[in-house]
């Protein structure tokens, strides 16, 4: 079963989204925050996080997938987007789900694909004693890097102070508010189990950057790689794999 549902975040304004509970259950149930991915949307593509969310139902998990200010369906505009408000608006996110009656406090988990996935990366350090599971789909722990080459291919970012990324214009600021964050050491605060799922075809966030993760987090972390899988998994094979491993990982 899902609905709409609205909550503001910490300037007021609107994010929209849907939150998913399943048909029947009874006393408190686990739920999942669902992040996405940048110029992504609280469905992604071939509607990837509404499939999870409505298979999570039928395991009893509760889950909400919201577009974060500026994208998708919320109020702002894309151009003020920046990782800091993103993560100001991951934490509203979270704190919904923690407010709501029927939710385990002590069962709820994270899922974030690509910027998302840094996102979780930064909450996770910052949650780290409030978060049951992580899952990171091909996790942008690298965004620095990305965003560099975006800026240094763009000669006119800084007379404009923009660049035009499709019809989305994404400001300067969004690669200067980048620079303060490190996902990689963050994540390392976070005691608890991680599902990393990249695949080893990524032409966004290379697989070395789920590796690098796995390195640094050790046994805590298991990565599964898909074989010849995109970033956003786009083969149903592959998409399947990330659901069904996904689903494991947070019914056991």
């Amino acid at each position: 079963m899902q609905k709409h549902v609205e909550i503001k975040n910490k300037i007021g304004q609107v994010l929209r989204g849907y939150l998913h509970t399943p048909e029947e259950y009874e006393g408190k149930i686990p739920a999942v925050a669902i992040f996405h991915g940048f110029t992504g949307n609280k469905m992604e593509p071939h509607f990837i996080f509404v499939k999870l969310s409505r298979l999570l139902e039928q395991y009893g998990i509760a889950s909400v997938r919201f577009d974060f200010a500026g994208s998708g369906e919320s109020d702002g505009e894309f151009y003020d987007m920046t990782v800091t408000r993103e993560i100001d608006d991951a934490r509203c996110i979270l704190e919904y789900l923690f407010s709501l009656d029927f939710v385990d406090k002590q069962k709820i988990s994270i899922v974030g694909l690509s910027l998302g996935g840094a996102i979780s990366s930064y909450l996770a350090g910052e949650y780290k004693e409030k978060l049951y599971k992580v899952i990171l789909w091909a996790p942008a722990g690298n965004m620095k890097e990305i965003a560099k080459n975006v800026v240094e291919t763009n000669p006119t970012i800084k007379e404009k102070g923009y660049v035009d990324l499709g019809g989305l214009l994404l400001s300067q600021d969004f690669y200067y508010d980048l620079q303060k964050y490190d996902f990689f050491e963050e994540i390392k605060r976070y005691p608890g189990k991680i599902l990393i799922l990249h695949g080893t075809n990524d032409q966004a966030v290379p697989i070395e950057v789920g590796r690098k993760y796995k390195q640094i987090l050790g046994d805590r972390a298991e990565l599964i790689e898909i074989e010849g899988a995109d970033h956003t998994f786009n083969k149903y094979e592959w998409e399947r794999l990330v659901l069904d491993k996904t689903v494991e990982f947070l019914k056991d």
